[in-house]
């Protein structure tokens, strides 16, 4: 594998990395090879650590001084899925880059494949889920739906069933770090930098070992992110909702003057407490959808890096460190 020099290489992969200490070595093994296979000798492996709580950033520390080309990130604390290849992506030098999680559900050896499909011209090719049979029938109901709205609601046309494991080329990857959004929804700002984008099927595996960390809390999160980061239709319909309110509440004030003319008696505490419970939740619901853009100004105005770095290892740095070493014990005699 190639190590740090001049000429950035063909190829860099980021993997985050969150409690995944048992399939690391594996992952290693299996990227190493695919990649070997494509770009032998030219290559770089981003590990990333998102602040794990298990032996993950032991297990890349001893991996990044042990093998040549392997390189860990240690995040100061979880950052999220999403900082954690924008780190990755921020530290890779290749002509090309592939993202990919280290939990093996993306199979390492469609790397030779999406190299090819690349070498046909488009600046992206992401891989595309045809089957995700190891997850739970909710899961792929929420995923199917969610993924079915999000293009409906969005400007912008993100690819169904799709995830961040796709290859992409140096200019993409540069324009992807010169965005600054905080809260990132990083498969819809691939998409909306536009150029020649292409798919390749594939069949999501198992989880090689341990839990996911993509809670249901996480995954929701995300979901908002990718809505409110990419469409402004949520904001009308809260609009909308409320000219639908204020002309509910003239019309129900013409019934009430009407009833009252006619000598008939008004509705009871029943319809009272309706019209209540009414405009009442379509309120809430409007505080709801302009909380959720206003605490995304709130974040990015505040202008905090995105993630913070605690430490940087691989072979070459471990050598320069004992060129130091030796240097400074050379100079004290």
């Amino acid at each position: 594998m190639g190590g740090v020099s001049a000429m950035p290489p063909r190829l860099s992969v980021v993997a985050p990395c969150f409690n995944e200490a048992v399939a690391l070595p594996e992952f290693v093994r299996r990227m190493a090879a695919a990649c070997e296979a494509v770009a032998p000798g030219d290559h770089e492996i981003l590990l990333v650590n998102d602040g794990s709580r298990d032996a993950t950033w032991p297990c890349i520390k001893a991996l990044a001084l042990s093998r040549p080309g392997i390189v860990g990130l240690n995040l100061t604390r979880n950052h999220g899925h999403q900082l954690a290849v924008t780190a990755g992506l921020a530290r890779a030098r290749g002509e090309r880059v592939l993202v990919i999680d280290a939990d093996l559900q993306d199979p390492p050896e469609l790397l030779g494949p999406l190299m090819a499909k690349m070498d046909e011209g488009p600046d992206v090719v992401y891989a595309r889920r045809r089957s995700r049979a190891s997850e739970r029938p909710f899961k792929r109901a929420t995923a199917w739906l969610y993924y079915r709205l999000l293009r409906r609601l969005t400007e912008v046309d993100i690819p169904s069933d799709t995830g961040d494991f796709r290859l992409m080329s140096r200019r993409i990857v540069e324009r992807l770090n010169a965005m600054p959004e905080q809260d990132r929804f990083l498969r819809g700002m691939v998409a909306w930098l536009g150029g020649a984008q292409s798919e390749l099927l594939y069949d999501r595996e198992p989880r090689f070992a341990g839990q996911t960390g993509y809670t249901l809390a996480k995954m929701a999160g995300l979901a908002v992110a990718g809505v409110t980061s990419f469409s402004t239709l949520p904001l009308r319909l809260a609009g909308a909702m409320a000219i639908a309110g204020a002309l509910g509440a003239v019309a129900l004030a013409i019934y009430v003057i009407a009833a009252f003319l006619a000598g008939r008696a008004a509705p009871g505490w029943t319809s009272l407490a309706l019209i209540v419970i009414f405009f009442s939740t379509v309120q809430l619901a409007c505080l709801g959808i302009l909380g959720a853009y206003v605490g995304r100004i709130f974040l990015q105005v505040k202008g905090r890096p995105l993630y913070l770095i605690d430490e940087v290892v691989s072979s070459e740095t471990a050598s320069d460190e004992a060129a130091a070493r030796l240097e400074a014990v050379v100079g004290r005699r």
